[in-house]
């Protein structure tokens, strides 16, 4: 029995080590947008289609290594509280962002967008009817919840390939 506590003892604290503190993300990581933008996805089904897009890079400001951090976004016209589209990256895996590192720059697209047929693109940006875009990040590590880590606007751009 003494046995027996001894190894559960132990495993506790083995388990405790590897988890360190937790890191409020809000604070623990910097968003640096490298641009934004309504991305040409090309033609399709015979019409042009523009979707909006996100480029970025993080930056690990905490003092812990982040394993497995995610990075969620969440497409929205300004002019509605409802999703449009999302999109989801794993920013580091297992090995983690160490303390300090930044991210390669990482661009997100919204699977929605708009198409037209009889405009270019770029007068597809400029129609009286198109409606500006919002993304909204989420960020995550290891088994933490969601947690909101910035709102920007979509620049009325055309990104291309």
């Amino acid at each position: 029995m003494l046995r027996a506590r001894g190894r559960l003892l132990l495993l506790v604290v083995l388990f405790s080590a590897g988890c360190g503190p937790k890191v409020d993300l809000t604070k623990g990581l910097k968003i640096n947008v490298v641009n934004t933008g309504w991305y040409d996805a090309g033609i399709v089904n015979g019409q042009n289609k523009l979707v909006p897009s996100i480029t970025f890079t993080v930056a690990n400001v905490s003092d812990q290594k982040l394993k497995v951090l995610q990075i969620n976004a969440l497409f929205r016209r300004v002019t509605e509280p409802d999703e449009w589209g999302s999109g989801f990256v794993t920013v580091a895996g297992s090995d983690g962002l160490a303390p300090g590192a930044t991210t390669r720059p990482i661009t997100i697209k919204s699977q929605l967008g708009y198409t037209g047929a009889d405009q270019s693109r770029q007068e597809m940006l400029s129609n009286s009817h198109f409606v500006d875009a919002k993304v909204e990040l989420f960020a995550k590590y290891g088994s933490t919840q969601l947690v909101r880590v910035g709102d920007y606007p979509i620049t009325r751009q055309l990104l291309v390939k």
